[in-house]
């Protein structure tokens, strides 16, 4: 019988490249994440020319020489004169009726308002017109100063029949219970009272720009009034101001320019006012613009919305957060040379031997920034107390100074290269620098978006 002879069968190696293959990417996969998670993140920023958007729209209150006059006896008083037109001197501007009787000459049928000519109506469509074009929902207020305007130019023509009426009344039976009340000077006439009549910029406060404190009083036509109280006001000089509440470094920039252009929001009107710089009782700062005209427009308004329109600062806008401050030594201009294998700048330091003979040394620096007569070099090579020789002198120089400069880290050439800049403008987030400075940035270099994320020097992986 024969023997077994059985053999195990040895399978073959079968390597599947594929595997391999993925296995490897796998890897890689892996330490790419490593490396991402593990290394620094230097996030740039290109340097693009620009300018801050600076808000410059305030609402202020207006100041003007407002004369009340009162009812010299009590009665009805109905209206003539439209609010916001100017009246000469003895012009009529309302009546007083004692008994209310002049009230019944007013039209009440459809047809009391047929003697308006074209003119009335077209002026009556131009109100209505800048009221559509000026109104905000966020100040509905003005609905109703619009509705009192209204009123007023309505009645203005309707009152003609009536004035041609007062004649009669006060000729015949009426005993003198109705009169005339006419300007006392030129002006134009306002049916409104809100105690800022007698003011000056000398009173002002911050109570002075809250509404909620802010109570105007008008005057209604054929309302009762008592003898001694106000009827309407005169405003006689074209001469007025608006005072707005401001940071006082921005007043003391609008200060320096003496005049500054002013574009009224209501009806988009420019005008140029003069700066006066104010200050009340807790230190708060305003600024009362001063002006020559237009006043007429605005004279039914205690309250104007106004853009101030100044000249922005350009330059290059870089972030805040880019900025940084750094600290550098001081030599004199005289100690710097040239040397070394790129011939760059460079100081002779003093090295001394064991057996205290000197050794000068070249040591590179990199100039940063030259005030008189000093030059800013950097610190990384030399320390407080080193001893530099002048060039061709015998004379040496014990570095002892240091100060800072504001600057960027450009990484134009793959490491962290100081820059200093200029800050000309500033808001919360972006700087305004001036551009290709010696020493500085250009347009479209590249900086470290975070300053505080990166040393000097250092080296920018991607």
């Amino acid at each position: 019988m024969a023997g077994n002879n059985i053999r195990k069968y040895k399978k073959p190696l079968n390597i599947n490249i594929g595997t391999i293959c993925f296995a490897v990417i796998l890897i890689y996969i892996f330490i790419c994440v490593f490396m991402y998670f593990t290394q620094k993140h230097i996030v740039g920023y290109e340097v693009k020319a620009g300018s801050l958007s600076v808000s410059n729209v305030y609402e202020g209150i207006a100041l003007r020489e407002e004369t009340i006059v009162t009812a010299d006896k009590s009665g009805y008083v109905n209206y003539y004169a439209k609010e916001g037109e100017k009246v000469g001197c003895g012009n009529t501007v309302c009546s007083i009726d004692e008994t209310g009787e002049l009230q019944s000459y007013v039209p009440k049928d459809e047809n009391a308002f047929a003697g308006f000519t074209n003119q009335d109506i077209a002026e009556i469509k131009n109100e209505i017109d800048v009221f559509s074009t000026s109104f905000s929902p966020a100040d509905f207020s003005g609905v109703y100063d619009f509705k009192y305007s209204i009123s007023g130019s309505v009645l203005k023509f309707a009152n003609r029949n009536i004035l041609n009426s007062i004649g009669e009344l006060t000729g015949d039976g009426s005993n003198g219970l109705i009169s005339l009340c006419n300007a006392p000077e030129s002006g134009i006439v306002i049916y409104s009272t809100d105690g800022f009549e007698s003011v000056s910029s000398a009173d002002v406060c911050a109570d002075w720009f809250s509404k909620e404190n802010y109570e105007k009083k008008q005057l209604i036509n054929n309302e009762i009034i008592d003898a001694g109280e106000p009827i309407y006001k005169l405003s006689d000089s074209e001469k007025w101001s608006i005072i707005i509440p401001i940071d006082k470094e921005r007043a003391n920039e609008l200060l320096e320019e003496e005049y500054v252009k002013v574009r009224f929001l209501k009806n988009r009107y420019e005008s140029w006012g003069e700066v006066e710089v104010l200050e009340d009782s807790q230190n708060n700062t305003y600024v009362e613009l001063h002006f020559t005209n237009s006043m007429i427009t605005f004279s039914t308004e205690r309250f104007i919305n106004i853009e101030l329109i100044t000249d922005k600062e350009t330059g290059l806008k870089v972030p805040n957060s880019a900025i940084i401050d750094r600290s550098f030594y001081l030599v004199p201009t005289e100690y710097i040379t040239k040397g070394g294998n790129n011939n760059s700048d460079g100081v002779i330091k003093q090295n001394y031997s064991e057996d205290g003979t000197m050794l000068p040394e070249f040591v590179p620096v990199t100039i940063y920034n030259e005030v008189d007569g000093e030059y800013y070099i950097d610190s990384s090579m030399l320390e407080i107390g080193d001893r530099i020789n002048q060039p061709d002198a015998a004379n040496d120089y014990t570095i002892s100074k240091s100060a800072e400069l504001t600057g960027v880290y450009n990484i134009n050439k793959g490491y962290a290269d100081f820059k200093q800049i200029k800050v000309l403008n500033q808001n919360d987030e972006y700087s305004i620098i001036e551009s290709n400075t010696k020493y500085g940035l250009v347009p479209y270099d590249y900086i470290a978006l975070d300053a505080e994320s990166i040393e000097a020097d250092e080296f920018i992986y991607d």
